[in-house]
């Protein structure tokens, strides 16, 4: 038995190791505007084996899984003493979530779980579900969470098990280990998801883009990505929402959408990238778009392409919840670099990389969404006859070139 235990766990640490140290590397003939890259960065296979196996041959003889993990995914993300940092949920077997560390040396491959978990402080009120934090570098000092905290619907009939409360819970660190959690988020809507923390003071103010919804899976009323202010964030109150970015018939949106991580600041705005739902036979369909606000003015939408800026290919569309692409984490390197990190199908993590005078460049350049089929057509023919053109004019100047030899 013991040689059966030593031999079984060699496997499990050699396969861990092989996991962990391999290379990734960007798939190629992408469509210029990122790179993908072939491998998942972080599955429930990455976490240590010492959180899923009791490593002890006398009380775990067969070497079975004591605490199984289902998932890794949805991290938020920040660059934190020369490390690529993501906070990530992790979904144990029993369907409950909870936040851990990883970090990286170069933001694409080799993410290593630290040791512990977080051990996230409550706020005195029953949750049970906390998931989908948003890392936010405040130029308050702070680093902080932003989060969904989940309970189940009190008003809830017995026979109805699925209803639940959704509200944002605010937790604040200097180092990433120990953590202060400060009341939920307070705002005029029933529930809220997907909130997210601006990284600058607004008139002095803290600023929050959220998500009004009337239920914990319908939007309703909610009518898409909120943005309001909160004189404190220690007792955080929003006493008016405005939209800035609303839900929109007919597109990649439609049913809802949120804001991922905090924005980027260019010289040209505020640079989003959100999640945006429809719904189809199949099932919902999540993917991620960008758009841009002003400066000065954060309700101010000033740049917004048509579409989706990624959605879920190939492998990345099967897993717990298939057809899904969610992103709630990026990180923008000194150099000009942006690593975005986003999850697929609830199940696993992915990096692409881009560079912001791309982003910048996709952002500001790519039509917009004329709304009707016919906008479309118009947008296209646009797009051919200034390439008919630019081939005629090329050809023709070749002609003459070669004309004159």
């Amino acid at each position: 038995m013991k040689n059966s235990f030593s031999k079984r766990l060699g496997k499990l640490q050699n396969n861990y190791a092989e996991l962990i140290e391999r290379e990734n590397e960007p798939v190629e003939n992408g469509n210029g505007v990122f790179d993908r890259y072939k491998y998942p960065i972080l599955t429930a296979m990455h976490t240590p084996l010492y959180w899923r196996y009791d490593l002890n041959a006398a009380t775990n003889p067969f070497l079975m899984e004591r605490f199984g993990i289902n998932a890794a995914f949805n991290a938020g993300a920040m660059k934190w003493k020369d490390k690529y940092i993501l906070a990530v949920r992790v979904e144990g077997a029993d369907r409950k979530s909870f936040f851990a560390i990883a970090e990286s040396p170069n933001g694409i491959d080799h993410f290593t779980f630290w040791d512990y978990p977080i051990s996230m402080p409550g706020t005195g009120e029953p949750e049970t579900n906390i998931y989908d934090m948003r890392l936010v570098n405040h130029e308050d000092g702070w680093i902080y969470g932003i989060f969904c905290t989940e309970r189940r619907d009190p008003n809830a009939p017995e026979g109805d098990q699925s209803s639940a409360i959704a509200q944002c819970g605010i937790a604040r660190t200097k180092d990433l280990i120990k953590w202060e959690r400060l009341p939920n988020l307070v705002t005029p809507s029933p529930q809220q998801r997907n909130v997210v923390l601006h990284p600058e003071f607004v008139d002095g103010k803290y600023a929050f883009y959220t998500r009004p919804q009337d239920s914990f899976i319908e939007a309703g009323s909610g009518g898409g990505i909120g943005f309001g202010l909160s004189n404190s964030i220690i007792n955080a109150v929003i006493e008016k929402e405005i939209v800035i970015d609303k839900r929109v018939y007919h597109t990649v949106y439609e049913l809802k959408n949120g804001l991922g991580p905090a924005p980027i600041k260019t010289k040209y705005g505020w640079l989003h990238m959100s999640h945006g739902v429809r719904n189809t036979a199949a099932g919902l369909r999540y993917v991620c778009y960008l758009f841009m606000t002003d400066l000065n003015d954060l309700t101010k939408e000033i740049y917004k392409p048509g579409g989706y800026f990624i959605a879920p290919e190939g492998d990345e569309l099967i897993g717990d919840v298939s057809n899904v692409l969610f992103s709630n984490g990026w990180i923008a390197d000194d150099d000009g670099k942006i690593f975005i990190y986003y999850a697929t199908s609830d199940s696993r993590m992915h990096v692409a990389t881009s560079t912001l005078d791309k982003l910048l460049d996709y952002v500001m350049n790519t039509p917009a969404d004329g709304l009707n089929s016919s906008a479309s057509v118009s947008t296209l023919n646009q797009i051919i006859n200034n390439n008919r053109q630019f081939i005629e004019n090329k050809t023709h100047a070749h002609t003459v070139e070669n004309s004159s030899l």
